[in-house]
């Protein structure tokens, strides 16, 4: 009963730090932050089932950009927005092109410069493009479940690298129980990209080519950059990996 508490108390502190889903209030303790990570991918599935009815629901209306604009804002209603805050700081401190410390500072800095602005109008317009293009039932599914996986990816990074400084990404990590967290975010992670390539073939295959290539920039570019990743720099990936599943599935769509 008591581990049941646990899990239950972590599922709401995930919902509750990732997402705008209203969740029972409690004050949060360290055993209640061990495995919220577990819980982040799902957060990923909610988001993936609204996209799925909603194109359910949309699919034969004539008033197709109506029915993207929807789509491409589901997951801004779900989350509020918690993944392109850290899209944005992180455009900013690439594009000033300081030091590496200087570009941490950005990070910290509230306040958001014309190339976060100019770089999110770039992912809006090439989202709603390439989102466009996507028919097919079996690119509509793969889309959905990136958003599934691409907080799985988010959440081993988290809890396997180094931290670039002080944060709430680095108490999460502190306070989670790493191995226990990395393992099940390694099994979501295998479930879902089998099921993905058994229900959409090829589409699946270019969402998971996206995915894990955006991953390895990720990695790249967090340590090179900012000697480690912040909690701004997995909303960065959270949201570029997911705009990159959008143009592999569009192009692939298009051939």
């Amino acid at each position: 009963m008591k581990q049941f508490k646990i899990w239950f108390k972590s599922i709401a502190v995930a919902f509750s730090m990732y997402s705008k889903i209203p969740m029972p209030r409690f004050v949060w303790k360290s055993e209640d932050m061990k495995y919220h990570l577990c819980f982040f991918p799902w957060i990923g599935a909610l988001i993936g089932v609204l996209e799925v009815v909603w194109y359910q629901i949309s699919c034969s209306w004539e008033t197709s950009f109506l029915s993207l604009c929807v789509m491409a804002a589901i997951p801004l209603l779900v989350t509020g927005g918690f993944h392109v805050d850290g899209f944005l700081d992180t455009c900013d401190a690439l594009h000033s092109y300081q030091s590496m410390e200087k570009k941490r500072e950005i990070l910290k800095d509230p306040h958001i410069g014309a190339f976060a602005v100019l770089s999110l109008l770039t992912a809006v317009l090439l989202g709603l493009g390439f989102l466009s293009v996507i028919s097919e039932p079996e690119a509509i599914l793969a889309f959905a479940f990136s958003f599934f996986l691409s907080r799985c990816l988010s959440g081993l990074s988290v809890v396997l690298w180094k931290s670039a400084h002080d944060g709430m990404l680095q108490t999460s990590a502190l306070t989670a129980d790493k191995k226990c967290v990395a393992v099940v975010l390694a099994v979501q992670l295998l479930i879902g990209s089998v099921a993905l390539f058994v229900l959409t073939g090829w589409y699946g295959l270019a969402a998971l080519g996206c995915l894990f290539c955006s991953f390895l920039y990720y990695r790249w570019m967090s340590h090179k950059q900012f000697g480690g990743i912040t909690g701004d720099l997995a909303g960065y990936f959270v949201t570029t990996s997911e705009l990159a599943v959008v143009i592999g599935l569009g192009v692939l769509s298009l051939l």
